[in-house]
């Protein structure tokens, strides 16, 4: 069944990026001073925070001068079942 709500990649991408972007002014964090940090490039990071497309290394070291490896660990951690087959099928 097709879901004509579901969002497409770059638009789960992008508000990643805007999330990100968000707390890194939160923080007070310039851009410069989160590539220092996160031994991600500047352009790397601009070019996140611009497209949404990033690497997982690189949005994980990110997470990680943000303070928030917890939030990225939790991914796909608890995500409710869908059918009784998926119960099913995480017990074999």
């Amino acid at each position: 069944m097709i879901n004509l709500y579901q969002k497409s990649w770059k638009e789960i991408n992008n508000a990643i990026a805007s999330n990100v972007k968000r707390l890194r002014k939160r923080k007070n964090i310039s851009q410069k001073e989160l590539s220092i940090r996160s031994g991600v490039s500047l352009g790397s990071i601009k070019r996140f925070e611009q497209t949404g497309e990033i690497s997982l290394q690189f949005l994980t070291k990110i997470a990680i001068a943000l303070d928030s490896e917890d939030e990225l660990l939790a991914l796909f951690s608890d995500v409710p079942f869908s059918s009784i087959e998926e119960v099913l099928n995480e017990q074999s």
